[in-house]
């Protein structure tokens, strides 16, 4: 790097070097950038500033809003050997020099939007793009309990444009142990209506549809159709296998997860070859082998760490980054707070492989 180059450009400076098109990062907040970007820049977190620009030979030039974050973002860029310089007063003093800049990339997303999901459009495995992407998925999720709940909460704090909720139960006293949509005073009210309620003033963006009922072999493929991933957040052995089944037929994939006690375990299933979950359990174990959370108890916060994994996973799918745990089975026991993975193949005579479901 030229000792030489100071550490700040001017704008007029700036102004003459764009025709030779210098990398130029734009280091704003999104709530800010909505009011205008100089025209080639790229929209970058400060925390992904060294990967942005790592193994380019172009000269680097940052700005913010007045000159005081780029400045810092230009020193960690120096201290890592790369060409780098702060625009002088920033975007306001561009803008209020009369030079030119433009609108940013055109989308739907809100000015309330772009600030409210700010911290994951920095990110550059999402960005405004992805945001868009997850605004306009939609999303099942089979359960309201002790599952569902953090399913529920944290896809609609990610901004999941339509959240779709099966459940037939009310709310129990019992339930409130490890059942964060629901509060003391909506005991025995519906599950999806709590849950509706308590997702509302989360987030408005967000468009829930609930079902109070038991999900059926007669109403399964209305209720599961249309969604881009269904969340597998019941209870039971029979819920799980109609799911599977139903969305096999629909090539929908399914994050599934169950607990017991200090136990958890996650997957995520999906057509096309992948196994799914008659694979892993091809007949349902005895009931004295596999007692209900009713029966033999659960820890409160368990279901809170499969969930927040499960709600993790489908977003994962809808935008597509990532390695999900299609053909791999993780296991969490809370008392020795281990993980360890177990590998699911397809079983060849499985209707996931081109055979028939029993």
């Amino acid at each position: 790097m030229s000792t030489e180059l100071p550490d700040e450009i001017q704008l007029a400076e700036l102004a003459a070097a764009l025709p030779s098109r210098p990398l130029l990062i734009d280091v704003r907040e999104a709530d800010e950038t909505a009011s205008g970007i100089i025209n080639g820049a790229r929209c970058v977190s400060p925390d992904s500033l060294l990967q942005a620009v790592a193994g380019l030979q172009r000269r680097v030039i940052v700005y913010c809003a007045s000159g005081k974050r780029s400045r810092l973002a230009v020193a960690r860029l120096r201290a890592d050997g790369i060409e780098a310089q702060s625009l002088a007063g920033g975007f306001l003093a561009w803008k209020a020099a009369g030079l030119p800049w433009v609108a940013p990339p055109a989308g739907t997303l809100s000015t309330t939007q772009l600030e409210r999901y700010s911290r994951h459009i920095r990110l550059a495995e999402i960005g405004v793009a992805g945001q868009e992407r997850l605004r306009k998925a939609r999303v099942l999720c089979v359960g309201a309990g002790g599952l569902g709940s953090p399913v529920a909460l944290y896809l609609a704090a990610a901004g999941i444009g339509t959240l779709g909720i099966v459940d037939s139960d009310v709310v129990e006293l019992s339930n409130l142990h490890r059942q964060v949509l629901h509060t003391t005073d909506r005991i025995g009210s519906p599950k999806v209506d709590s849950a509706a309620t308590t997702l509302a003033a989360l987030n408005p963006d967000v468009r829930v549809t609930t079902h109070h009922e038991r999900l059926t072999a007669a109403n399964a493929e209305a209720l599961l159709q249309g969604y881009d991933v269904i969340v597998d957040a019941c209870d039971n052995f029979s819920t799980r296998y109609l799911i599977n089944d139903v969305a096999l037929q629909l090539r929908t994939p399914v994050v599934h997860a169950s607990i017991l006690g200090f136990e958890g375990q996650l997957t995520t299933f999906s057509a096309g070859g992948a196994p799914c979950y008659r694979c892993l359990f091809a007949a349902p174990p005895p009931p004295e082998l596999a007692p209900s959370c009713q029966e033999a108890g659960v820890l409160g916060v368990l279901p809170g760490i499969l969930g927040t994994l499960q709600a993790t996973e489908a977003l994962k799918l809808i935008l597509g980054i990532g390695e999900s745990l299609i053909g791999r089975l993780l296991i969490f026991d809370a008392l020795t707070m281990t993980f360890h993975e177990v590998a699911i193949a397809p079983d060849p005579e499985c209707r996931c492989a081109g055979g028939s479901v029993p």
